[in-house]
């Protein structure tokens, strides 16, 4: 089925991460089930850290891959691990990298950055490259750096402690800077379903990625920060989903183009939470996710 402008693509498939923790000889073969079942068009590329890519070689020598496995990879430590990383992948059969996701060391001045930043995307200009932009001094340097360039944005929305997550004053900020600037973004960590909600194991209050799509068509309609912050803030999943059912095809395109997609350890609650507000259908369903069992 199509799943539209809005949301083909919209997640990544980040099953290795917490809190879900997938094993690798889990997620792999799970995520070749993803991009061949009915809900394949919501499903983009497979999120994996650089330092793993050894057990991902050992993994596919005794369990090839069926067809292209395309990675997004994670350079926690930055720059500096993505030319070795890229050779790894050079050897392994029937894997590419679309994206690179790269972190700024606290070490890393801006300079340094963008000046490494250069030399991967000249070596490796059909990669996207994201940059994860820290919540530090550097942050409003970098992001108005980003503008012009073809480096993409990419926004850490929570984690596995409350501080992980930005507030909705804080997130507002920084959607209504890209999307206002032309930088396209990312998002991961923490969006773990459709609407803003609190999480009643931890208490942590957590974004919804419908509610980022909201903000991002909010700010292109001349929308200011506080309001921007108001759609975030949002925990009306009906009038959320009505808000974005009524996007014109063009429309939705275009808060695409600016939200790329969210990295999430789980295919199936997305799926569903997108059932419950009637985002999709439900020919779609059943889906099954790997298990340790």
């Amino acid at each position: 089925m199509s799943f539209g402008p809005l949301l083909t693509g919209l997640c990544d498939d980040a099953a290795l991460f917490p809190p879900g923790n997938a094993p690798l000889p889990v997620a792999v073969p799970a995520h070749a089930e993803h991009r061949s079942a009915a809900y394949a068009p919501l499903v983009g590329a497979f999120v994996f850290p650089v330092g793993r890519l050894d057990e991902l070689e050992e993994y596919l020598a005794q369990h090839p891959y069926p067809g292209e496995l395309s990675l997004s990879l994670t350079a926690p430590t930055g720059t500096d691990a993505v030319g070795p990383a890229l050779e790894k992948v050079e050897a392994l059969d029937s894997v590419s990298v679309v994206a690179l996701e790269i972190a700024v060391p606290a070490e890393q001045s801006v300079d340094e950055l963008f000046s490494a930043l250069g030399e991967i995307a000249v070596a490796n200009p059909e990669v996207d490259v994201f940059v994860e932009v820290p919540r530090d001094e550097r942050r409003a340097e970098i992001l108005a750096r980003l503008a012009g360039t073809p480096y993409a944005a990419k926004f850490r929305t929570g984690g596995i402690v409350a501080e992980a997550y930005p507030d909705e004053d804080e997130l507002a900020a920084a959607i209504t800077t890209v999307v206002t600037t032309g930088v396209p973004f990312k998002a991961t960590a923490g969006l773990h379903h459709a609407v803003r909600n609190t999480d009643p194991k931890t208490g942590f209050e957590q974004h919804g990625f419908v509610n980022l799509l909201a903000a991002v068509d909010a700010v292109l309609g001349g929308a200011d920060t506080g309001e921007v912050a108001t759609v975030l803030a949002d925990r009306d999943g009906g009038a959320l989903s009505a808000r974005l059912r009524e996007l014109s095809d063009d429309r939705a395109a275009e808060v695409r183009r600016r939200f790329l997609s969210y990295g999430t350890c789980s295919i199936a609650e997305p799926l569903e939470d997108l059932f419950g507000l009637s985002l999709v259908s439900s020919t779609v369903f059943p889906i099954t996710e790997g298990t340790n069992a």
